[in-house]
């Protein structure tokens, strides 16, 4: 088959969607289809269009078989909502025109974030007579709204339109959790119409590894450390100062380590936090290569998952199932009620705390770091979960077997 998949991100970006769309591109590459992405210039998570692609309003490249269109997008980390709206435009404007560029696609893939992106993706669908799959990683508007993200009353009127139209033009919606569902239900979208595929993880990449092999450990003095960890993104939704809190309240525990990976900006203003609490079992660093994250997050004790209490129910981070393939124990402070707190709970792999109580989390802990024999077996427990229902081959057949059925 001839598969477009349109998504913002792809390789090189480290975390969010991109790793996902770049996984599924090439494993359908390898299955012996003809793929090509619709992507944007590298932005994120920085907001600011990598250097190497810098000045640029088209590119086109090919890595491991796959066909990559790329289009300049307006990205900056000023937050306004005239940047917001240039960033949209730019990518839905411009990229219609690298559409047009190839073959005729039998399907086209589109993901969610974000949803100006439908109305370029439904003309192309038109232009070559093929259907939409429309992948939702996140429900916008509403989630964007619950957090803050969105409050002007025009724009969410926009996005509310263009939600309906996104549902409207889709031949199939594939969610990645069953609380995707009840929300597209309540708002008149056909249950036939939505396909349940979760997202996965490359469980023969993401693996345990001992420490002896990892140059992360030796590279950061952690051999005979115990070592709690969040790597990903630090934004409104994610609260990870609350970790600087808990290593101030931990500091009595010998050889524990809270290390936090993320964007160079985010971390700058941890580490402000980090001197003013003297915090020296807190270790900050820079997102690492990703040939790397096997050497980093096999290692670890506990890995964290953390939202802020008004995440709304149905949003799933896709670090749960890439810390579960790592045979750690996972820490979710988390909503009890949503779909991270859901997923957590069935896999056995981790426990629960309240949402950005620093209490709550340091005692939790300071427990498991007493109870060495249960993070091992909770690390198990997730490693087996994951290799169970979160396996890439199951998640590609899957969507392989969905693009077939629409041929």
């Amino acid at each position: 088959m001839r598969i477009l998949i349109y998504s913002y991100n792809y390789y090189p970006e480290l975390i969010g969607i991109a790793p996902l769309m770049t996984e599924l591109a090439e494993g359908l590459t390898k299955k012996g289809h003809d793929v090509r992405v619709l992507t944007a210039m590298p932005w994120y998570p920085e907001s600011t269009i990598y250097p190497d692609y810098q000045g640029k309003i088209y590119a086109q490249e090919e890595r491991n078989g796959v066909k990559i269109y790329r289009s300049f997008v307006w990205a900056t980390p000023k937050r306004s909502f005239i940047n917001r709206a240039m960033f949209e435009a730019s990518f839905a404007f411009l990229s219609f025109w690298q559409g047009l560029k190839f073959w005729s696609p039998d399907i086209i893939l589109l993901t969610v974030p974000g949803l100006p992106v439908c109305i370029p993706a439904f003309f192309l669908s038109k232009i070559y007579n093929c259907p939409i799959v429309l992948n939702l990683q996140d429900i916008l508007p509403d989630a964007a709204v619950h957090v803050g993200l969105l409050t002007n009353k025009k724009l969410i009127k926009v996005f509310s339109f263009l939600e309906k139209f996104a549902y409207k033009t889709a031949t199939k919606i594939s969610v990645i959790a069953d609380g995707f569902i009840d929300n597209l239900v309540k708002k008149n979208v056909s249950k036939d119409k939505i396909v349940k595929i979760p997202n996965w993880v490359d469980i023969d990449f993401i693996k345990p590894v001992s420490r002896e092999n990892s140059s992360f450990i030796k590279e950061n003095d952690l051999q005979n450390k115990f070592i709690v960890l969040y790597s990903g993104n630090i934004a409104l939704t994610q609260p990870v100062e609350i970790l600087i809190k808990v290593a101030d309240k931990l500091k009595h525990l010998e050889n524990l380590t809270i290390v936090i990976v993320g964007k160079q900006e985010a971390l700058e203003r941890l580490e402000k936090l980090r001197q003013k609490l003297n915090c020296d079992n807190v270790l900050l660093k820079p997102f690492q290569p990703r040939e790397k994250l096997p050497e980093m997050l096999g290692t670890i004790d506990i890995g964290m998952v953390i939202q802020k209490s008004n995440v709304i129910d149905f949003n799933l981070p896709s670090k749960i199932p890439v810390l579960m393939a790592s045979g750690c124990a996972i820490i979710g402070s988390v909503p009890e009620s949503g779909t991270a707190a859901k997923a957590i709970k069935i896999s056995d792999g981790g426990v629960l705390v309240p949402p950005e109580d620093v209490n709550a989390l340091a005692l939790k802990i300071e427990e498991l770091y007493h109870q060495k024999s249960n993070v091992l077996i909770m690390g198990e427990k997730g490693r087996s979960h994951a290799q169970k229902f979160y396996s890439f081959d199951m998640a590609l057949e899957k969507y392989e077997n969905l693009f077939e059925s629409l041929k």
